[in-house]
């Protein structure tokens, strides 16, 4: 199997089949190195709906994707083998099965030995594929977590299991490390100062956007926090993005960052041992002109050459 991209210059790229980035569509086992799927789930949203539909309009906007980076001068369709695997099993009506079944179908993936990108979704599905990611390392991941809310918030509505509360449950149950854990582009309003009280406790570093622009980007990339050879996992909340930037999305919260500043975020990074990622809460009937699921396919894109081995 040949894991590269149908040519834009022999396809159109509004032409042929919808897969991620044009790339080969191919079984869990196959011999790929990160394979990318589908969450198409969003019952665990508190507002707008609609992410359950952002796998397959993020497949159709990623036939503009390309695999060449300016900045790093290095192209992850040479550097590795990447396929689309499809979408994870869900049930619309029901929470728990479909938390069952992510989990399953991402510890199938990880019997394989394979690491992968997931695209919700709403961030409720971040918690089940940590379980897995757990089970499988062994140990608690580091964890950078891109968004505009902290998502360690109480319960809503006697239920336990929202989009707004997964990295709590994600810290109580041990499958993240707090101390190796960061949350970027963090900005209010809050329901109340106590919403503070979770990060506090357990010493999350939390980087508000005025954090980031309160100094020159080259002096904030500067005190990102490096990694270790923990696994470490990437969740990218869409809504990170100003809604100028991201305006297709459950939660949409002004004043946040711009794709730009996002794109200088990722390319400082140093992950030695990235083992997944998400992007999620695009809501493509929200959107304009498909600027959101842009978006989210650039994160895909920078996340993509993070796996990279230097």
């Amino acid at each position: 199997m040949e894991y590269k991209p149908l040519s834009g210059r022999e396809f159109p790229r509004f032409s042929a089949i919808k897969t991620f980035f044009r790339l080969p569509y191919v079984a869990v086992d196959a011999d790929y190195d990160v394979g990318i799927f589908g969450i198409p789930y969003d019952g665990g949203v508190s507002y707008r709906p609609g992410a359950r539909f952002a796998p397959t309009k993020v497949r159709e906007v990623s036939a503009l994707g390309r695999g060449f980076h300016m900045t790093r001068m290095e192209n992850f369709f040479e550097k590795l083998k990447v396929a689309d695997i499809g979408d994870c099993p869900t049930v619309p009506i029901d929470q728990n099965q479909t938390y069952e079944r992510i989990e399953k179908f991402v510890g199938e993936v990880l019997s394989h030995n394979k690491k992968f990108l997931s695209v919700g979704g709403d961030h409720s599905t971040t918690l089940p594929v940590l379980r897995a990611l757990r089970k499988k390392y062994g140990k608690p991941l580091a964890f950078v977590h891109f968004d505009a809310h902290l998502d360690t918030y109480p319960a809503a509505w006697g239920c336990e299991y929202h989009h707004g509360a997964f990295a709590r449950h994600a810290v109580e149950e041990g499958l993240v490390d707090p101390k190796k854990m960061v949350q970027i582009g963090i900005r209010g309003p809050l329901a109340g100062g106590d919403d503070l009280s979770f990060v506090n406790k357990h010493g999350i570093r939390v980087i508000t956007v005025d954090e980031i622009r309160n100094q020159n980007i080259n002096d904030f990339l500067k005190t990102l926090p490096t990694f270790d050879e923990t696994p470490t996992y990437i969740s990218y909340d869409i809504d990170n993005l100003d809604p100028s930037c991201a305006p297709g999305t459950g939660t949409p919260v002004p004043g946040g960052l711009t794709t730009y500043e996002v794109q200088r975020i990722f390319r400082a990074l140093t992950i030695p041992n990235l083992v997944g990622g998400d992007v999620v809460e695009i809501s493509p009937p929200y959107d304009t002109s498909d600027i959101t699921a842009l978006a989210g396919m650039d994160a895909l894109f920078e996340m993509l050459h993070l796996f990279v081995k230097k």
